[in-house]
């Protein structure tokens, strides 16, 4: 089941998200659901319910922990709640730009791919990157986040340029142009 916007309100009342996360995940399902629009426009294959229900659920799992693990943790409620396995598969992977099964495992996670692979996965994850809090930002504001971590920034990166690849144009400016316009 891809759930819709009723079913996902109730997931995240049931879990305990709040209203800042709610927003959040709301924020994060603009920008998905315009990268997915302009991909669409082109003649590419998304699909945009996967992409909404996975941009707005993606970070349930912050309600149980606030680590790299809420992926984790958001995609077994999800599952648990017979929630599509690819939807549960966004949740999962939209952490960092990824991780690679050996940096999950040195991370304490159980060891496998959480790189984004799909486009529904990789959308989700690099709208993810543009939103602090419930404000769209420069992709770049993510990039100089990661690098002062010492997170993988090439990672972060190649995120950007495979969609990039995808839509035949930058996806960040797609997006703050869009959103300029819709102002």
């Amino acid at each position: 089941m891809i759930p819709g916007e009723g079913r996902v309100l109730e997931l995240h009342r049931k879990y305990g998200s709040n209203e800042i996360l709610i927003g959040h995940c709301r924020t994060v399902a603009r920008v998905a659901n315009i990268l997915a629009a302009e991909m669409e426009s082109q003649g590419k294959s998304v699909d945009r319910e996967l992409v909404n229900a996975g941009a707005l659920l993606h970070d349930i799992g912050r309600n149980r922990i606030q680590t790299v693990r809420h992926g984790l943790e958001g995609a077994e409620l999800l599952r648990g709640e017979g929630v599509d396995q690819r939807v549960v598969e966004e949740v999962r992977k939209h952490v960092g730009a990824g991780l690679s099964a050996e940096e999950a495992s040195s991370l304490g996670l159980p060891p496998y791919d959480y790189i984004p692979r799909t486009v529904e996965e990789r959308i989700v994850c690099f709208a993810d990157k543009m939103v602090d809090n419930m404000n769209v930002r420069p992709f770049d504001a993510e990039v100089q986040r990661f690098a002062k971590k010492g997170h993988d920034v090439q990672r972060l990166l190649a995120l950007k340029k495979s969609l990039e690849e995808d839509l035949g144009e930058d996806p960040e400016k797609v997006v703050l142009d869009k959103i300029k316009e819709s102002q």
